[in-house]
């Protein structure tokens, strides 16, 4: 695959954060995602949160599975530490990350294909250990790299660019990470960057498991059936002798709305997308109202976003584990192979 390179020069006025680096330092490659696409505003969002946080790159890791979703980690910070795993497991690869370095910072970016699917089970085991990390999920409702097949959180009712109707119920992963005791909760719209970034910062920071669910539509194949004019109508109607395909370029989709009110977004489909922004007076440390309050609003056909949860004294896996300080990547052979006898003591009080 050919990557276009970014130009190394920049213009000498660009803004600087406090340790004295612009945006372009927290850039990556360039993206090779449809013109338009949601997940390239999500990536300018983690760019923007690092250079307001005044993160040093080489303090993150940033891990991804398969998927459009997992392409993103390429196009930001292209100077920080970096891994693809395969389908659905960049949870346990960036656990195991973790584990042995506490001393970075982890940021796992998944789609809903890959986290609600083969990686679901990865996923909640993630969510219920609190690792601490900031996971995001760009959540699209298709497969775009299989051409648009309906993803486990499709919405029960939809339909596919193809018309087909989706008949099973929606995961609904932040529900899930409610539950599973994810001690920082988001949902947030990719268009919506006001909202958005001070979210991916207040994730990075909280320690323990953050999980924000970023709605983001795919601009290839969110586009419903029904109309005759429709490039699906006409390819069915269409005796060629041969399947062509075209995507034009979109402009990205954005809102700006005020906190507890509903704004119906025009999608590139022709398609509305109901979102609601959290009240000023929500009570972001009550789990059980949290839950309450996103199966109220998804009854209405409304799309709940911004701060859901948040547990102020959340402890992550390393103080489950009472794991020692350093990181275990720094221990020497002495320290992390203990004598026979105390292994003996450890058989003996499992006895």
């Amino acid at each position: 695959m050919t990557y276009i390179a970014k130009p190394k020069f920049h213009h000498p006025g660009l803004p600087k954060n406090d340790l004295g680096y612009t945006h372009r330092d927290y850039e990556g490659k360039i993206s090779t995602l449809c013109a338009g696409c949601g997940h390239d505003s999500i990536t300018a969002s983690i760019i923007e949160a690092c250079f307001q946080l005044a993160i040093e790159p080489h303090r993150v890791a940033k891990i991804s599975g398969i998927g459009c979703s997992s392409k993103t980690t390429d196009y930001f910070l292209g100077n920080s530490h970096g891994f693809n795993s395969v389908h659905g497991r960049m949870p346990s690869v960036l656990t195991g990350a973790n584990l042995a370095n506490r001393d970075l910072i982890y940021l796992g970016v998944s789609g809903d294909g890959d986290s609600a699917s083969i990686g679901f089970g990865q996923f909640a085991h993630s969510m219920r250990r609190g690792v601490n990390m900031t996971y995001i999920v760009e959540n699209n409702g298709v497969y775009g790299l299989t051409k648009g097949q309906f993803s486990a959180t499709a919405d029960r009712g939809s339909k596919s660019k193809r018309g087909l109707v989706n008949n099973d119920s929606a995961i609904d992963l932040v529900g899930i990470a409610l539950q599973l005791g994810a001690s920082f909760v988001a949902r947030s719209f990719s268009g919506d960057k006001a909202q958005l970034v001070p979210l991916i910062e207040a994730a990075i920071k909280h320690k323990g498991a953050s999980f924000i669910d970023v709605i983001s539509p795919c601009i290839a194949f969110n586009n419903h059936a029904g109309s005759t004019k429709s490039f699906d109508y006409v390819r069915e109607h269409n005796d060629a002798v041969n399947r062509l395909d075209v995507i034009t370029g979109r402009d990205p989709i954005t809102v700006d709305y005020a906190p507890g009110s509903v704004q119906v977004v025009e999608q590139h489909d022709g398609t509305r997308l109901a979102l609601r922004k959290l009240d000023a007076d929500y009570d972001v440390h009550d789990r059980l109202a949290a839950m309450a309050f996103l199966q109220k609003h998804a009854a209405k056909g409304q799309v709940v976003t911004g701060l859901l949860y948040v547990e102020p004294e959340a402890e992550d896996l390393h103080g489950h584990l009472n794991t020692v300080d350093a990181p275990l990547n720094t221990l020497a052979a002495k320290a992390l192979c203990p004598r026979s006898s105390t292994l003996d003591k450890i058989n003996g009080s499992l006895r």
